[in-house]
């Protein structure tokens, strides 16, 4: 039971570090997104979110793609193979950052000429850069969470997102007041990003010489081949898991525009709703947050309970996270539906495309879901299937996407993203169904439901009085109705969730802040339970 209870512990414990430092990110990362938006408006916002998935994709490759790999390999074998699992490590992905270095940086052209906008290439150039850092950042991290040490990568994803977005609002500020074009600033942004990621090295780095200092390293083990064997199977499995959200926003910046622009749009203007559209990316990396931040400490745990045969903490994690993702998943969706169109005036400045971003919040539950199970998936050592569940959605986004926007315009693309990130849910939640380790009945999803059904109720009254004794078109008078908003529903949402029993006392105990929403519970006549 010391096992048991230690381990669930660490779990939380480092899910909630990781949760702080992927608020705080993502947070940043919305925010920027306002000045970043009233500096270069929607046509250049559709600029710089045409590049972004291959940002991204460089980020996520050293957040929760490479470094999980690292980790896994650290945990799976003993420690006398260390030191040859990180120089392995080392050599091969800086190989696979090489090769996307000069992918774009030398077919940025045909990039941007399947993307129907030849002049994004100098964009796609500035991109390329960013993967130089890949190898170095994600060897850091993957030796920290191997070791269940969360706090090194926890500050570097604080620091990587402060620079990068004070160096690409900067830029871009500069460069469009001193007259250049909006692609231009989108090449300065795009390159600003690259301040980021060599500012979470240097973080890293300030860690892993302190580390090395007080640790010796191990050069023996494992063989070359297996650690190659298994580096390429989990690159094309666990990276392809990691970058679900990245790859379905990839699927509308190669061929979004086009299809608009295909149906007899102005090619301003369907850049300009291209860019509409692209308000619902920070949402929902927002929105996400907490599943991806429990996913990132999920996997090495879960491996950990796995290896040493501890069945009944392996299923008490996976139930835990699974309903957490659930309730946060649900909370989020419904509570952003109400409240979108004073959060797109707030953020935004006016109200356009909110019907389509409505549409494309309710992405935001089955994305959430995607994520923590994909990461069960993976931490029980099945990291084939969620990758095949996520091309699977990434395939269905296409074929929607031509099937819906000639039609439907922004309003297909959000539909197409809803159903795909439902297609990876279903299909992740019936293999882990397969397995025998859920049971629906368990997670009370009927209180789930009727917790948001109150929050909605709630919100739309008081939206509705919010704007009779103050009817506005005013920015602030929309950020004070969004943010009052956010707080009554969330309060609304979380009192209705304790009350129905959604989480026994014993989950409770285990998440950040548990035991006060525990005495909360207790105070309120929420009764015993376990």
């Amino acid at each position: 039971m010391g096992f048991l209870n230690g381990q669930r512990r660490l779990l939380w414990q480092g899910a909630f570090v990781l949760s702080l430092a992927g608020i705080l990110s993502k947070i940043l990362s919305a925010v920027y997104r306002v000045p970043f938006q009233n500096i270069v408006g929607d046509v250049g916002f559709y600029i710089f979110q045409q590049v972004y998935p291959m940002i991204g994709i460089s980020v996520l490759l050293a957040t929760s793609g490479f470094p999980v790999i690292i980790s896994k390999l650290l945990n799976d074998h003993g420690a006398d193979s260390r030191g040859k699992i990180l120089r392995v490590s080392m050599l091969f992905v800086s190989g696979v950052g090489l090769v996307f270095f000069l992918l774009l940086f030398i077919g940025a052209a045909s990039i941007a000429g399947l993307m129907g906008d030849p002049e994004l290439a100098q964009v796609i150039r500035a991109v390329s850069f960013s993967y130089l850092l890949l190898p170095f950042v994600s060897l850091f991290r993957g030796y920290f969470q191997g070791s269940e040490q969360m706090l090194p990568t926890a500050f570097s994803q604080i620091g990587e997102q402060f620079f990068r977005v004070a160096a690409i609002l900067i830029l871009t500020w500069w460069l469009v007041k001193n007259g250049y074009s909006l692609y231009d600033a989108g090449a300065g942004a795009a390159f600003g990003s690259l301040v980021g990621g060599l500012t979470a090295f240097f973080i890293l780095a300030a860690f892993w010489v302190k580390r090395k200092r007080n640790r010796a390293v191990h050069h023996a083990g494992v063989e070359t081949k297996t650690i190659v064997k298994q580096l390429c199977l989990y690159t094309v499995t666990i990276c392809a898991a990691s970058l679900m959200l990245i790859l379905i926003q990839l699927v509308d910046a190669l061929n979004l525009y086009s299809l608009l622009a295909g149906q007899g749009m102005d090619e301003l203007q369907a850049k300009h709703t291209k860019g509409v559209y692209d308000r619902g990316q920070p949402l929902l990396q927002l929105g996400t947050v907490f599943a991806a931040s429990i996913a990132t400490a999920l996997v090495p745990s879960l491996s950990k309970a796995r290896k040493q045969e501890e069945i009944k903490a392996a299923q008490e994690k996976i139930q835990s996270s699974i309903k957490m993702s659930l309730v946060i998943g649900t909370g989020a969706a419904v509570g952003l539906i109400c409240i979108l169109e004073p959060v797109n005036v707030m953020l935004f400045k006016n109200s356009e495309g909110t019907a389509a971003l409505q549409m494309f919040s309710i992405s935001i539950f089955f994305a959430s879901l995607a994520l923590t199970i994909t990461a069960v998936l993976q931490g029980l050592g099945d990291t084939f299937f969620p990758a095949v569940s996520v091309f699977s959605g990434f395939l269905l986004k296409a074929v929607f996407n031509f099937m819906l926007i000639p039609s439907l315009g922004i309003s297909g693309a959000a539909l197409a993203t809803v159903a795909a990130f439902a297609a990876v849910a279903g299909l992740n939640l019936l293999q882990l169904k397969r397995k025998g380790l859920i049971k629906l009945s368990e997670y009370r999803i009927s209180g789930i439901l009727i917790s948001a059904f109150i929050m909605a109720a709630v919100l739309s009254f008081w939206l509705y009085a919010f704007e009779t004794v103050l009817p506005h078109e005013s920015r602030w008078l929309s950020a004070a109705e969004s943010l009052s908003a956010v707080f009554i529903g969330g309060a609304v949402f979380l009192y209705s969730i304790l009350k129905l029993r959604v989480f026994s006392e014993k989950e409770l105990e285990l998440v950040p802040f548990g035991s006060k929403l525990l005495t909360f519970k207790r105070e309120r006549g929420g009764g015993n339970d376990s």
